[in-house]
């Protein structure tokens, strides 16, 4: 088992804190708690036994429950994490045994559906939740607490939800390292039908787009894999999410095909296709690369990657030795004559320093502060 030192107890610290669903975010919430000290037990349950005794191995749990039952009264905490379409069950399975003073949250992607109905189970001390985190890498294996750290992470009370409890997850949500954006359950399904469930299904259409003609596969390079990223995440998980949000979804899908069809038209007007071109340039350049909307901005640099063993290593390790805190690191592309990194660094100051020292080692790089 992982050995952690032990942390200083945060004055939010749990008793007990149980992780229903030890998968990825399960798992990295466990391991967030642990590691903050914020959590003086934390158990894990799942329905599947090599699950928990891979959390238990790894360190991420301390110890590891294979049913509900009376253990689940003693938990101050309890975070339902199983995929979108077990939630529901989940929820039905664990509610006889909660304790009414329990914070009790879930890191579903869709949350009208499990706010209703954890509403109708009567636990009151629910506040829905949704950490916008998550990696094509799914399982336990791949958790980490650092993937919370910096996140947006949304919770949706509804009008069954005391003050006491949304006050509660908002500490806990801001001593996991992320940022609580507080918004009605329908007005979150509705943006993350814009943002995240619209982008799977166009990300679909493309990837059957080659799947249908060989020759694409042959010329699909860095651009297009980045483009349809999030067709690799799990089938099941994604097809249950966005069928969970399948109204908010239609109407995202909807506009975006309005869109499209403006731009099929704008290829007659080419003045207006450029107009639209520098919109969309000035949009995604705008976007943080580190934290997500919402958050302070973070500062860039894009540093070409020559096309040698160990560069990624020596730009990190350059950057470690004169003290630049590197906050994320992002790979832009692939290709057989080099790549490019982006490094999401925490100051203006840092980006210059950063850029005269790599310069100076040779690289190319561009900075934007």
């Amino acid at each position: 088992m992982a050995d952690f030192a032990s942390p200083t107890p945060s004055p939010l610290a749990f008793q007990r804190a149980a992780i229903a669903g030890v998968g990825l975010i399960g798992g990295s919430v466990a391991l967030g708690l642990r590691e903050r000290g914020l959590a003086r037990r934390v158990i894990g349950y799942d329905a599947s036994m090599d699950v928990l005794r891979e959390a238990e191995a790894l360190g991420v749990v301390d110890e590891v429950q294979a049913a509900p039952g009376e253990w689940l009264r003693e938990c101050d905490l309890v975070v339902l994490a199983a995929p979108m379409g077990a939630l529901g069950p989940l929820a039905h399975e664990l509610a006889p045994f909660l304790s009414p003073d329990a914070l009790v949250t879930d890191v579903g992607s869709v949350k009208a559906g499990i706010a209703a109905e954890l509403d109708a189970l009567g636990v009151r001390g629910f506040v829905p939740g949704h950490p916008m985190a998550g990696s094509e890498r799914g399982g336990v294996t791949h958790a980490r607490a650092a993937l919370l750290e910096n996140a947006v992470w949304v919770l949706t009370p509804t009008e069954y939800t005391s003050l006491t409890a949304l006050s509660r997850a908002r500490q806990l949500v801001e001593a996991l390292g992320a940022a609580p954006v507080v918004m009605p359950p329908e007005a979150h399904d509705s943006l993350v039908a814009t943002v995240s469930h619209l982008p799977y299904l166009v990300s679909l259409a493309l990837t059957h787009l080659v799947a249908r003609d060989e020759r694409l596969s042959l010329l699909a390079a860095g651009g297009f894999r980045d483009l349809t990223r999030v067709a690799s995440g799990d089938p099941r998980m994604s097809r249950d999410m966005v069928v969970e949000n399948r109204e908010a979804l239609r109407e995202a899908l909807a506009r975006f095909r309005r869109g499209l069809e403006r731009l099929e038209a704008d290829l007659e007007r080419p003045g207006d296709l450029l107009a639209a071109a520098a919109e969309g340039k000035r949009t995604r350049d705008s976007l943080p690369v580190v934290r997500r909307s919402l958050l302070p901005p973070r500062h860039d640099l894009v540093v070409a990657m020559p096309d040698r063993p160990n560069q990624i290593g020596a730009v990190t390790q350059a950057l470690g030795e004169a003290g630049v805190n590197i906050k994320d690191i992002e790979v832009l592309a692939i290709r057989e004559e080099g790549g490019a990194l982006r490094l999401g660094l925490e100051t203006a100051a840092d980006v210059a320093r950063a850029a005269a020292l790599l310069r100076g080692a040779g690289y190319e790089v561009r900075g934007r502060g």
